[in-house]
């Protein structure tokens, strides 16, 4: 079977199923396994899972790291083997720690994004089954229908009215019909009207084609293959990449500062080599992307037991800094069950033609499952017998109307259905229930008038229209000089506790907007009903003729918008962007897709086409604005968890080393031997990794928080500049007051900056005076163990061999005190502290 097939379109389906070795029953299991080893994944790029060996070697990829194992090695070349060996095993310790962390947080992240993975329907074995895109083969027989995605480049077997968005691929703008007959080979890709292109998804019909070509070798890979395929860099993402840049900058003017002023004071050249490289490793966040991955992955499965399944993790920090959510109201706000209320004339008279007429448009169509039309179809009153389908021309989001031809007793009828505005573009006249027919102009201002009765009492209202039709197919041109019959009218009612949840959400700092296609009257209603601001209510014309510069200055005043055209979702988004809000939208429809990629943080169901769900950054097992605030609160309890080890690796850690720095520079000796600059570093990481755990104060979920690089360096200056003085306090003692020996000093020393670091962590964690909020389990213990095992470690042999010396009871007892007094002095200063500037 060849690779790919020159021209699959201009070969008759029963050779191209040759071709390709397949039948119209589907492939073998056998065949299956062969063409996936052969072919590989259905991917534009593959997405390969790093082996165990991978990320265990990623743990050192850090130049520093390997400087450092160069170093290792260079004193071990020159006799110093116990030292080299030492430096090696904590090396060694602290990427084995980095990379179980790392294989635990990947694993719960790919069995969560299975859950919510999307899937194809194929035949194989003359079964029909669900499996991921990623597994199609070519030869695979593909089952289709509204709001399916295309799983790759297919040729059509069999189709009944089915029409394709190809936007994302030609750039149409409208759905294209699609059919089995054979084109020339000669067809461009938007002459291709038998063929099926991966990027794009089906909006009305249904249809059955043959997989050709898959992954790379797609019309859409060769079209993306020199654009960048990723999203936009979160500000979170960018927030972390320019603070590891910060360190990294004041480490290696650090580094080559301290080496140089070493070996200036005759220091030996290797020792202050590896002492330098040791206090890179305690300055560099290298455990920053792993702790940062476990955090994420960890509040992802939290988020997973609220019902929230995070496809993109990074996105959780958006999640949480969300200050404005844009959804519909349908299913989010209303329980999403549409019941008809009445089918009426322009005059309020129950009308059976409208009603009639609006059953045969929603018995017929193929188009995307929506409740409006299973509602309309629940009557089982109308019997459809006598009408035979002979046409249709599917719903698209610029007409927004749908038309059904009918034939029956010899005569052909279209029946249009759809937005009320869009359905009187297309009429002529007007009748009433009685059977009179008016002119349009004579009966306009009477429609209007009804319309708007109808949407102030809340109610969902369409436009049923009619005209006979002559022979040849029908195509949208056909919609015109139409009569209008009347008016559906629906009802779908409100959640019972909506009123209080979006209170909530208010509550959390998130303002919710409704972006809505309905008309202006009932969207007005469902928002003063559950207690926004619609006074000033915007709709799709207003926002056609607004400039982005109004539209910005509009939409933070604005609750509702009506009557929004799909495209003008997007420009909506952008507007609320550039206005300073982080925004999350809530879609599950096909036209949903691009406001998806446009806004800060895609939310969308588990229940949504398959376009939509793979679209969204997040996914909710129900359409509950319920579930989503309590996902945002796990967002929140997330994120700040991650701030807290920014916020302690940027001050404790840079104050320890920063004191280290200093002292090396007045001192005939090395503060700290380099193995016990990386076990202390080692060390400080072991209750940092336990941070994910930790409990968050609810004043810190009650608003939305923004990663801000100038307000974290200004914490590291405050409260590693307040670790600073008391590491020198520390120093005074030691040398002035008590001259002690080298191996005292480091060992006092040692005991302190580890002692207090973690104790720190404590203080930093909450806003809280820090006895007033209880740590998590995790990291309450790991402290405790950390500080004893510090504490017993140089009356050990261990500590032996680290450099250190058993320390009198009344040297542990002042060391204590100055303990005491840091963590007393970072209290206050935290009281202090300018938070609402974090």
């Amino acid at each position: 079977m060849p690779t790919t097939n020159a021209s699959y379109w201009s070969s008759p389906p029963d050779e191209l199923l040759q071709q390709l070795d397949a039948s119209e029953q589907g492939l073998s299991d056998a065949s299956v396994r062969a063409r996936r080893t052969r072919f590989g994944p259905n991917v534009l790029r593959p997405r390969r899972r790093a082996s165990n060996l991978v990320l265990l070697l990623a743990q050192f990829k850090s130049p520093i790291v390997l400087l450092l194992l160069f170093a290792a090695g260079l004193a071990a070349a020159l006799g110093e083997h116990a030292d080299a060996l030492i430096i090696l095993v904590i090396v060694l310790g602290s990427g084995l720690l980095g990379f179980w962390q790392e294989r635990g947080a990947a694993g719960a992240v790919e069995a969560l994004l299975a859950r919510v993975r999307v899937k194809t329907t194929l035949r194989r074995d003359g079964v029909e089954v669900d499996v991921p895109l990623e597994d199609v083969v070519p030869g695979d027989i593909v089952i289709l229908s509204a709001g399916d995605v295309i799983p790759a480049d297919s040729r059509l077997l069999t189709a009944r009215d089915l029409y394709v968005d190809e936007a994302s691929l030609t750039g149409e703008t409208y759905p294209v019909e699609k059919t089995p007959t054979t084109v020339p080979p000669e067809a461009t890709l938007s002459h291709r009207t038998n063929s099926l292109f991966l990027g794009t998804h089906v909006v009305s019909g249904t249809g059955v084609a043959v997989v050709v070509r898959t992954g790379g070798e797609t019309e859409f890979s060769q079209v993306t293959q020199h654009m960048s395929l990723g999203r936009t860099e979160t500000e979170f993402e960018h927030g972390v990449r320019h603070f590891g840049y910060f360190l990294m900058e004041v480490t290696l003017v650090l580094v080559i500062a301290i080496f140089a002023i070493n070996v200036y004071l005759a220091h030996p050249v290797i020792d202050s080599f590896l002492f330098s490289l040791a206090l890179a490793v305690g300055l560099t966040p290298q455990l920053l992307p792993a702790i940062i991955s476990i955090n994420l992955a960890h509040g992802a499965r939290r988020m997973a037991d609220r019902k929230v399944i995070v496809k993109r993790l990074a996105s959780i920090e958006n999640f949480g800094s969300m200050d404005v959510l844009c959804s519909d109201k349908t299913g989010t706000l209303t329980e999403g069950v549409v019941r008809v209320h009445s089918a009426e004339d322009f005059e309020g008279a129950p009308s059976a033609k409208a009603q009639l007429y609006a059953f045969l448009n929603a018995h017929f169509e193929t188009g995307f499952t929506n409740p409006i039309d299973d509602a309309i179809r629940a009557d089982r009153s109308i019997d459809v017998v006598r009408f035979e389908k002979a046409g249709e021309v599917p719903y698209d989001f610029i007409r927004k109307r749908l038309s059904v031809l009918v034939a029956t007793e010899g005569q052909r009828l279209l029946v249009t259905k759809g937005a009320v505005p869009n359905v009187l573009a297309a009429c002529t006249r007007a009748e009433t229930a009685a059977g009179h027919v008016l002119p349009l102009g004579e009966a306009k201002e009477r429609i209007e008038r009804r319309f708007a009765e109808l949407g102030a009492q809340g109610y969902r209202v369409l436009g049923v229209a009619h005209r006979e039709f002559g022979d040849g197919p029908l195509t949208p041109r056909d919609e015109t000089e139409m009569t209008f019959a009347g008016f559906l009218v629906l009802h779908d009612p409100l959640k019972k506790e909506i009123v209080d949840t979006v209170a909530r959400l208010s509550a959390l700092g998130v303002s919710l907007k409704i972006i809505t296609g309905d008309n202006r009257y009932a969207a007005e209603t469902v928002g003063r009903l559950v207690g926004l601001d619609v006074h000033n209510l915007l709709n799709g014309p207003d926002i056609h003729l607004m400039s982005d510069e109004a539209l910005v200055r509009s939409v933070g005043e604005t609750s509702v918008f009506a009557e929004v055209e799909p495209n003008q979702k997007e420009r909506l988004l952008l507007a609320l962007k550039k206005a300073g809000k982080v925004v999350g939208y809530l879609g599950d429809g096909i036209n949903d897709a691009t406001a998806l990629h446009a806004a800060d943080v895609g939310l969308s169901v588990d229940t949504a086409v398959d376009v939509a769900k793979e679209a969204a950054d997040i996914v909710l097992l129900e359409k509950d604005l319920g579930v989503l605030a309590e996902g945002v609160c796990e967002g929140r309890r997330t994120f700040a968890n991650t701030l807290k080890y920014v916020y302690i690796a940027t001050s404790a850690n840079f104050g320890n080393m920063f004191s280290m720095a200093g002292a090396s520079l007045f001192l005939s000796y090395l503060p700290l031997l380099p193995k016990q600059v990386l076990l202390l570093n080692l060390l400080t990481d072991l209750p940092e990794m336990a941070i994910a755990t930790d409990r968050v104060d609810e004043e810190l979920v009650a608003r939305p928080r923004r990663w801000d690089i100038r307000s974290i360096r200004r914490f590291m200056i405050v409260f590693g500049t307040i670790s600073s003085v008391f590491d020198y306090a520390t120093f005074v003692l030691l040398l002035l007051v008590l001259r002690v020996t080298p191996a005292t000093f480091r060992t006092a020393w040692f005991l302190e900056s580890l002692v207090s670091a973690c104790l720190i962590v404590l203080v930093i964690r909450t806003r809280k005076p820090f006895f007033a909020s209880r740590p998590g389990r995790a990291l309450g213990l790991s402290t405790l163990v950390v500080v004893t095992a510090t504490l017993v470690l140089p009356y050990t042999a261990i500590g032996t061999l680290m450099g250190f010396t058993p320390i009198p009871a009344w040297l542990l007892l002042a060391l204590g005190l100055i303990v005491v007094f840091y963590v007393g002095a970072a209290e206050v200063i935290k009281r202090r502290y300018d938070w609402q500037r974090l």
